[in-house]
């Protein structure tokens, strides 16, 4: 389970709940947000389970499945949005990248809960502005928003890394044009001649 996590121990009670998550072959982030009724967010939990000790690359992938099940079953969000895997030029990495992301999807869907999905530039822009941050600022601004709160304890960006993607969809779906994309299963819905 988790190499590292901080957990509020004044979570709200009530209030849209929302998990991100950062899937990776080696460390996978992830991160809990409450909003109350004023929309401010609450940090209930962020943290980063490392994979590195597991040897074969299918048994990393059961981990991540498994461990996303556990942590939507002892977080319960109300939607659960995650990170999609950027294009770079190493195809291997993509593949791999991927993989990890689809079981993490299966294991969501599997466990019922509604799914987004952001492109990395558009976490970094939803949180600080520019599509181009690096994770220092991403993380450094996470702090500034959850000030007071145990955040400046994590010492994986990973784990920020997670909890910008659920940020990210708290800010993204609390604007009037929320409503378009996002869900796969809106599209679904949306467009049946487009899906077989």
């Amino acid at each position: 389970m988790p190499t590292l996590e901080i957990v509020n121990p004044e979570t709200l009670k009530g209030g849209r709940r929302i998990m991100g998550i950062d899937p990776g072959t080696q460390v996978m982030g992830y991160g809990v947000v409450q909003e109350d009724a004023q929309r401010q967010l609450h940090l209930v939990v962020a943290g980063a389970v490392s994979l590195v000790k597991v040897g074969d690359p299918y048994q990393r992938l059961c981990e991540i499945y498994h461990t996303v099940q556990e942590l939507t079953r002892r977080f319960s969000p109300g939607e659960v949005a995650i990170e999609a895997p950027f294009f770079g030029k190493n195809a291997q990495s993509m593949l791999k990248l991927g993989r990890a992301q689809g079981v993490a999807i299966a294991a969501i869907i599997g466990a019922g809960y509604p799914i987004f999905e952001y492109a990395p530039r558009r976490i970094k822009q939803a949180i600080t502005g520019k599509g181009a941050a690096t994770k220092e600022q991403v993380a450094y601004l996470l702090q500034q928003i959850f000030a007071g709160q145990p955040l400046e304890d994590l010492r994986y960006q990973d784990a920020t890394d997670g909890l910008a993607v659920a940020v990210c969809h708290a800010l993204q779906s609390s604007t009037p044009a929320s409503g378009r994309g996002g869900s796969w299963e809106t599209f679904a819905r949306q467009n049946p001649d487009r899906v077989k």
